[in-house]
């Protein structure tokens, strides 16, 4: 495997141009082949007034440490630069965000220097097409304190399904513990911090040119707000699945299901009570 180093994590509104021109040229490979290459930023430094804002718009505590779901939002500019840079085989605007996890290890101190890095995983059948993960790593000198794992779904037609799971376990007891109103402008306001500029989440005109009603909320943002909301403990893993858009703006609910050392996590329409988000908290 190929590995590229930086000295500094690269901005992603660079690799915005060439996502541009990939929505002018179209062109796909036809080889669906992810690139064997690693990109890795040496020395980490974190931006205390970005980690702030950050804070703010997510709801976390502005304490000295860093939120693990902040490193993943870091790791992002590098998957930019990986599809934007590398043989990447996919169109990026097609690609639906499904499932995200992190593990943190220990409290990340915000004084710490880290190095991040980010590589493709396999791809994997899916119903609706091919599936693949990033997987990312912090580490503080040889110390594993960070793991990620970012799950794409890029639409294809497919022949064979793929065999759903059989489901056997029963609903969690959730208890709702908030309700959020989330307003119109929560995408723009979060793309300014994560760098994140999809056009689904900006704006309701052009999210509608990608077939949705409105703008909807980055699943980021909505897996943070989830994450700030209830007690981390100091080693953990927190599993989410993204399901239906959530729509900007819109009324949800927030709801918990607490057994042994797991915390179920729903987010749902208040009214409709369909799911935008569910996952789970383990302590490690």
């Amino acid at each position: 495997m190929r590995t590229r180093h930086f000295d500094e994590l690269p901005k992603a509104y660079a690799a915005y141009p060439k996502v541009i021109q990939g929505l002018i040229n179209k062109t796909q490979s036809k080889e669906k082949n992810l690139p064997q290459v690693e990109y890795v930023v040496d020395r980490l430094v974190i931006a205390p007034e970005h980690l702030a804002k950050y804070n703010r718009i997510c709801g976390f505590d502005h304490n000295g440490t860093v939120p693990a779901m902040y490193l993943a939002v870091l790791a992002q500019s590098l998957q930019m630069h990986m599809m934007t840079s590398e043989p990447f085989p996919f169109a990026l605007l097609g690609l639906v965000h499904i499932r995200n996890q992190i593990k943190q290890y220990r409290v990340i101190q915000a004084t710490e220097t880290m190095q991040l890095s980010c590589k493709f995983g396999e791809l994997q059948p899916h119903d609706k097409g091919l599936q693949f993960d990033f997987i990312i790593t912090a580490k503080v000198a040889d110390e594993v304190v960070f793991e990620g794992l970012t799950t794409y779904l890029a639409r294809q037609k497919v022949t064979n399904k793929v065999a759903e799971k059989t489901k056997t376990e029963q609903t969690p007891d959730y208890q709702v513990q908030a309700t959020w109103t989330l307003a119109e402008n929560t995408g723009r306001r979060y793309a300014m911090i994560s760098g994140d500029f999809n056009l689904i989440h900006i704006h309701a005109v052009t999210a509608k040119a990608f077939g949705f009603k409105s703008a909807i909320a980055h699943g980021m943002w909505s897996k943070a707000k989830v994450l700030s909301s209830v007690t981390l403990p100091a080693a953990y893993r927190a599993d989410v699945w993204f399901k239906l858009p959530m729509f900007l703006p819109s009324t949800v609910e927030f709801l918990t299901a607490v057994e042994g050392k797991t915390t179920e996590l729903l987010v749902r329409n208040v009214k409709s009570h369909k799911p935008h988000l569910s996952g789970e908290v383990v302590t490690l």
